[in-house]
């Protein structure tokens, strides 16, 4: 599958603006690798993370089972 350029930069910019938008973390990361016949291969790894804050007391800690 041949790609431009001007394509893949475009999935860079739909990806950010879906994880700007996103109601939590995000990750976006661009590797490029050198290929024969003059060509690059673009990876784009992209992911959503939801974080939680949780209060914990000790007293509800479950009991040492030993």
């Amino acid at each position: 599958m041949l790609t431009t350029n001007k394509e893949v930069k475009a999935k860079i910019i739909d990806l950010y603006d879906e994880l700007f938008f996103h109601d939590g973390y995000g990750e976006v990361k661009v590797e490029m690798r050198i290929l024969q016949r003059g060509q690059k291969e673009i990876i784009i790894h992209c992911g959503k993370q939801y974080r939680f804050v949780v209060d914990c007391q000790n007293k509800n800690r479950p009991k040492d089972t030993k």
